[in-house]
């Protein structure tokens, strides 16, 4: 059986994904910063090949933990998907250094340190996928840090394709705009409209469309380095 590593992956697209990687028959192992009913509620929807632990990225003592726990359970790996993210919304002149800080160590910092430690586990003609962001390619309008974050995580997916080059290993980054997640349906209706306004769809992506392309990135061994954008046709001006 294959087995799948995923980060932040107990709601939202995180959790879809999880769920397309066990209906296709991988093993999966997954990490949840604090919402620990939604991990147990995943866990019960998705069966017992699906195992979440408890890690906040931020805190890197818990992304080590995670690995161990990685360790502990498999000895092959053949997908790494790198989702877990945060964003903390303050103006740029009230963003503070643990702010900066967090939102690097969770969505860059992490995965890296995640797979340079588990590089020997993972097989030939495996498949590395993050969790990019619109947000990467376009400004983001309020939070510049989390913008700064996913065009890094764009950039080291970009650098990861040669790192893997010897193991046949392809390495995408999937950029979703916004999808139909529990965190945008909080959104005040006046944001959700003007983000409508924006998009040629004039709409959110449902998260099974978000994850349509983390299936793509599965199933297509030429897509490689590449950034697939699921923004609508999404544009900031």
């Amino acid at each position: 059986m294959k087995t799948a590593i995923i980060t932040g992956a107990s709601r939202g697209i995180g959790r879809g994904v999880a769920r397309m990687l066990s209906q296709r028959g991988y093993r999966v192992i997954a990490s949840y910063a604090h919402n620990e009913q939604a991990a147990r509620e995943a866990e019960q929807e998705l069966g017992p090949e699906v195992l979440y632990f408890q890690a906040d990225h931020a805190d890197r003592t818990q992304t080590y933990r995670f690995i161990d726990f990685i360790r502990q359970h498999t000895d092959r790996i053949d997908c790494v998907v790198c989702n877990a993210g945060i964003t903390i919304r303050h103006s740029f002149t009230e963003t503070t250094d643990d702010d900066w800080d967090a939102m690097m160590e969770v969505g860059v910092n992490a995965h890296m340190i995640m797979l340079r430690e588990l590089m020997p586990l993972i097989q030939p003609d495996s498949r590395i996928l993050f969790t990019g962001s619109a947000m990467g390619c376009y400004p983001h309008a309020t939070v510049l840090g989390y913008g700064v974050m996913k065009g890094a995580v764009h950039a080291m997916m970009k650098n990861l394709v040669k790192v893997f080059e010897p193991l046949q290993t392809t390495v995408n980054a999937i950029a979703p705009g916004f999808v139909e997640t529990d965190w945008q349906k909080e959104k005040p209706d006046h944001v959700r409209q003007n983000i409508c306004q924006k998009t040629a769809i004039h709409r959110f992506s449902s998260i099974e469309e978000a994850v349509q392309a983390y299936a793509f990135c599965l199933d297509n061994t030429f897509v490689n380095g590449a950034v697939i954008n699921i923004d609508g046709g999404y544009s900031y001006q």
